[in-house]
């Protein structure tokens, strides 16, 4: 992966915050210091000031909530841990984390050795977003490095909590993507999720494997995480692949889970994209048959099936059909965030999008215009630096979108009117 430039920058010091140490506590009182109590009324005396107090005022919180993960109480921890995700989901905290990059490491490594279930969701979900704001770097090695072994541990495991390998599956490999340097590590991160969601596939008797769904959706994540480490992998080991696991990947299809035929079915659609990109004649003899299995999946109609499984279904399956059959046609999506836009126009770049949006969440736009790291991983430059007054001017006023919205409703409302009288004669159509 590229490395971006280092920051030389130092977050602030500010006063140290007692840890909630009362096992009762609850998560509610980590929304509160006193530290900072009178904040607002320095707001109302010096209004120049008012940034400053709110972000002194959002450290301290955070403190805490570092603080808190070492609790005594499972349900402060996890509060905690969740509050310190919400933190990093939607603001770029790179001064401040750095210099707290160890104790929150070591944190996130109590928490999954000790914790149970939920605990250790929250505690893989954490590890991600702190190696998204360390960014590909010397400082995310050293957290992967020490965070790698129990990931694997865990997701080996099958006494282990089913709900912490499922988190521990998709976060392992986030976490390569972003902190992995050693590219023989990240071959050997792959064949340990091969392990995993090879277990899902059909017999050769054409018999299905009996298995949870709560294991099957740890194989979904061990799928999908398979696929995103595609994206990094060099041409010869790719063909390796494809050889491998190609034709064996469509018994996926006929899995019972929607999840797992929409991840098997995005999978393919990738495989031949690459396929493509390496000069890899995939033409054979299983490959009508395969176009036969993807052709049904995107017109399903089977009545045991939920409406929203088949509505997804079938519009996943229509563009990975185009894949396979049409040399890689991808449906181009267009991702709009303040004044730029970017072009989600491959399954590769598709597959890279969908995993950092799962992590970040609604905070996916802001990581996109401010984030470093996510900028370099999609080709987008630098951050594009644009003042509030400016922001301003170029968007439209609420009365302004309201009369376009209302003319476009009128207009399109009288096109339809026209079709649908049935004074209308049939010669005019």
């Amino acid at each position: 992966m590229p490395k971006p430039k280092k920051r030389n920058g130092r977050g602030g010091q500010y006063g140290a915050v007692q840890p909630f140490s009362d096992e009762d506590a609850s998560i509610e009182t980590l929304s509160h210091c006193s530290s900072f109590s009178d904040s607002t009324s320095v707001a109302e005396e010096a209004g120049g000031d008012a940034e400053r107090v709110a972000e002194e005022e959002f450290h301290c919180k955070l403190k805490v909530y570092i603080d808190c993960t070492v609790d005594k109480s499972a349900k402060t921890r996890q509060g905690a841990l969740d509050g310190l995700k919400t933190a990093m989901a939607t603001k770029i905290l790179y001064e401040f984390i750095l210099e707290r990059r160890m104790t929150i490491t070591d944190s996130i490594e109590r928490c999954l050795k000790k914790g149970k279930g939920e605990e250790q969701r929250a505690a893989a979900s954490l590890a991600c977003l702190l190696c998204i704001q360390l960014g590909s770097g010397i400082e995310s090695e050293e957290v992967f490095k020490t965070l790698k072994p129990i990931f694997k541990a865990i997701l080996s495991d099958g006494t282990a909590s089913v709900q912490a390998r499922q988190a521990c599956a998709t976060s392992l490999g986030l976490c390569t993507l972003v902190a992995e340097d050693d590219i023989l590590d990240v071959y050997a991160t792959m064949e340990c999720f091969e392990s995993l969601f090879t277990h899902s596939y059909m017999r050769e008797d054409g018999s299905r494997p009996s298995l949870s769904p709560a294991t099957t959706q740890l194989h979904t994540n061990a799928l999908l995480s398979w696929a995103l480490m595609l994206t990094i992998c060099d041409s010869s080991h790719i063909t390796a692949i494809i050889h491998k696991h190609l034709a064996k990947l469509p018994r996926l299809l006929e899995s019972e889970d929607v999840n797992m035929r929409i991840a098997a079915g995005e999978t393919i659609a990738l495989l031949f994209e690459l396929a493509r990109d390496v000069d890899l004649d995939l033409d054979g003899e299983d490959w009508e048959e395969l176009c036969a299995k993807l052709s049904a999946l995107a017109t399903d109609c089977n009545k045991h099936r939920t409406k929203n499984d088949k509505r997804k279904q079938r519009s996943v399956f229509r563009d990975v059909l185009k894949a396979v059959e049409q040399g890689g046609d991808f449906q181009t999506e267009t991702i709009r965030f303040g004044t730029e836009r970017m072009a989600i126009d491959s399954w590769l770049r598709k597959r890279t999008y969908d995993t950092f949006r799962e992590f970040v969440g609604s905070g996916m736009n802001y990581h996109l215009q401010a984030n470093e790291f996510i900028r370099d991983v999609f080709g987008l430059g630098p951050p594009v630096l644009i003042d509030s007054a400016t922001l301003k001017a170029m968007k439209t006023s609420r009365l302004e979108r309201h009369l376009y919205n209302a003319a476009a409703f009128k207009a399109r409302t009288k096109a339809r009117n026209k079709f649908r009288d049935k004074r209308v004669d049939v010669g005019e159509f």
